[in-house]
């Protein structure tokens, strides 16, 4: 562990996204709130980052995410080395001590939505909630979901898909779109890599579809994973059936390799080179010839 993790408090003594017994509102657990966000759905949006994730993807670009507690890190560019440092987030008078994760209301989170009403509204855009992911706080996000649809606005997940039925499909019932990211095929690969249970989320995939839900399938093209003409047309023969018209395909990029330093955990995509054009071509070329139109980027 480097030195600019100086604690990790675990808050999870009342668990995310679940009904509380003790008489107060629920709550989420969220990291982030990205405004004004170009991607991630249509239009304008605000994008709602959850806590928690139980997949390995080793090139997660939000690795804060990855852990459904609440910890404290500290940004040595900023510290003073005050003596004695009291270690206090709301203490630190540099800002060097910084909360990753919050505890947040329904009306809370809601009223800081709305903030940004207008921009949804006149360009078409709305809400998408991400992660981490954000089926581990499936309760909490269907709430707010529900609510966002009542007012009028737009909502969208983003979502692996590996949770049971019966938790993805009443929030899925609440989302204009959903986001769905299909990784690497193989079952054995999937679980071993990434922990994921891949007939789980295909059968998910499927529901969601009979169930009526606009679905856009979403590509990571990741070197040494799926980044490869065999794992792209495995995705596009399962899809086939399902005559959707839009697809993504999203380029492995380094944005997050800080975070890992920054939380004193060991980044294993170090020194991977993003995907070129070169490489992305022959599997848009792909992804174009099975009928979609191909976004680049989401």
């Amino acid at each position: 562990m480097t030195s600019s993790v100086v604690q990790r408090i675990n808050c999870s003594l009342i668990a995310p996204g679940v009904t509380r017994t003790d008489g107060l509102p629920p709550q989420g657990r969220i990291f982030n709130i990205q405004r004004y966000s170009l991607n991630d759905g249509q239009g304008i949006r605000s994008v709602v980052f959850f806590k928690g994730c139980p997949h390995t993807c080793p090139w997660c670009a939000n690795p804060e995410s990855m852990s459904a507690g609440i910890h404290t890190v500290r940004r040595e560019a900023k510290c003073l080395r005050c003596q004695p440092c009291l270690n206090d987030v709301d203490e630190c008078p540099s800002g060097a001590l910084e909360r990753i994760g919050q505890n947040v209301t329904l009306e809370t989170l809601l009223q800081q939505l709305l903030q940004d009403e207008v921009f949804y509204r006149a360009s078409g855009g709305g809400v998408t909630l991400s992660g981490g992911e954000v089926l581990m706080q499936a309760g909490f996000a269907t709430a707010l979901l529900a609510r966002l649809q009542a007012l009028g606005i737009n909502t969208a997940i983003e979502t692996a898909g590996d949770a049971p039925l019966r938790s993805l499909l009443p929030l899925a019932a609440h989302c204009d779109q959903v986001l769905f990211d299909l990784k690497i095929m193989d079952t054995a690969q999937a679980k071993r890599l990434l922990n994921i249970n891949q007939p789980r989320v295909l059968a998910n995939f499927a529901a969601l579809s009979a169930a009526g839900v606009a679905l856009i399938p979403r590509l990571p093209l990741i070197p040494h994973y799926t980044l490869h003409k065999e794992n792209v047309a495995q995705i596009l023969a399962f899809l086939a059936p399902f005559a959707l018209k839009e697809i993504h395909l999203l380029p492995f990029h380094q944005y997050g390799e800080a975070k890992y330093a920054l939380l004193g955990r060991d980044y294993a995509m170090r020194g991977v080179a993003p995907a070129s054009e070169q490489q992305i071509a022959p599997l848009r070329a792909m992804a174009e010839a099975a009928g979609y139109h191909v976004i680049i980027g989401g």
